[in-house]
């Protein structure tokens, strides 16, 4: 009955708005009371999990057992090794996943949760450290943990002072503090974050190499310097670059002709048929080595308003060509 009146009642957009401010009032508070919880047991922490051979084991329960498998996965994604392990699953043979070389975070709001302290003399015994992360000093996580991370928090955002908030966003801004904290301790660079995420975004720009998506073989439209002005225009079309390359025997670029020297040709009246690629061309063009990230070549383009650019080997001679659009495919742009 309770449900379908609470349903039935009116919406009342100004007080939505004043209760989505006053939340957020509350987590940003919040998070400013976590930041003086910090000291020397955070840096204890940080220092213990990066001594750590095995993994960073996470544990809890409820809406805690939801951020901490976030922040295993955070863990795991910047350097450390991490992963989430629930405790009630642990008391029915997953504690069998925990060594002693790993490390154990646990997370709880009251410290209590019946389902943590019930597996705290096992873990213990097996001797792995244990991190608490809990909003009570005097509870039995607190008490039986090496390390205690205070997360308390004054109240929740709930009206009810009930639903976790306020209480699960410190634990995940906690759990974000750690993992930061860890990637600068090990030099943990971009680089690194792109191979454990390949198929993402950041992966393809900084895995992505021009020799990667370029055109090689045949498929680089390349002509000699004293080929007729016809031929160089056969070439170009046939390749569907927009461009081609003029280059000697040897591979070395000599310069490239493109659409836009096609247009400035016309404009100025000459008889065309009369030239060789050598008169057409447009010398020194711009280049890029094979072994460039994609995105170095994207960049290239960009700052010279160009939408092809010539590849060139370690020895510098011409072994491809790569346009915007190569680029859009390889999801590089």
């Amino acid at each position: 009955m309770t449900s379908q009146t609470l349903h039935n009642a009116p919406f009342n957009a100004a007080q939505a708005i004043r209760l989505a401010g006053e939340t957020l009032d509350i987590e940003a508070a919040a998070l400013l009371g976590l930041k003086r919880h910090l000291g020397p047991s955070f840096a204890q922490a940080v220092e213990m999990m990066l001594q750590v051979r095995g993994r960073v084991v996470v544990m809890g329960m409820g809406k805690s057992g939801h951020i901490g498998r976030k922040i295993a996965a955070t863990l795991a994604s910047t350097g450390t090794p991490a992963m989430f392990v629930h405790p009630a699953e642990a008391s029915h043979g997953d504690l069998g996943m925990i060594q002693i070389v790993d490390l154990v975070l646990a997370i709880s709001n009251s410290g209590e949760s019946e389902e943590l302290t019930a597996i705290l003399p096992m873990l213990k015994r097996l001797g792995a450290p244990l991190i608490a992360m809990t909003g009570n000093a005097e509870s039995a996580l607190a008490r039986h943990a090496d390390i205690f991370l205070n997360c308390s928090v004054e109240k929740e955002a709930c009206p009810l002072n009930l639903a976790p908030t306020a209480s699960t966003t410190a634990q995940l801004a906690m759990g974000d503090a750690l993992a930061v904290a860890l990637l600068d301790a090990r030099g943990f660079k971009a680089e690194d974050f792109a191979r454990s995420h390949p198929g993402g975004a950041l992966g393809r720009k900084l895995l992505t190499h021009v020799s990667d998506v370029m055109r090689s073989g045949a498929q680089v439209p390349r002509i000699g310097p004293q080929a007729t002005f016809s031929e160089l225009m056969r070439e170009m079309s046939a390749k569907g670059l927009g461009a081609t390359a003029i280059a000697d025997e040897a591979g070395h670029v000599l310069g490239i002709f493109t659409d836009g020297d096609l247009r400035r040709l016309v404009e100025q009246g000459l008889d065309l048929r009369t030239l060789t690629a050598k008169q057409a061309m447009h010398p020194n063009p711009s280049t890029i080595r094979s072994d460039a990230l994609a995105v170095e070549a994207a960049e290239l383009m960009e700052h010279l308003r160009i939408t092809s650019v010539l590849v060139l080997d370690e020895h510098g001679l011409l072994c491809g060509a790569i346009n915007s659009n190569d680029l859009m495919r390889a999801k590089v742009i």
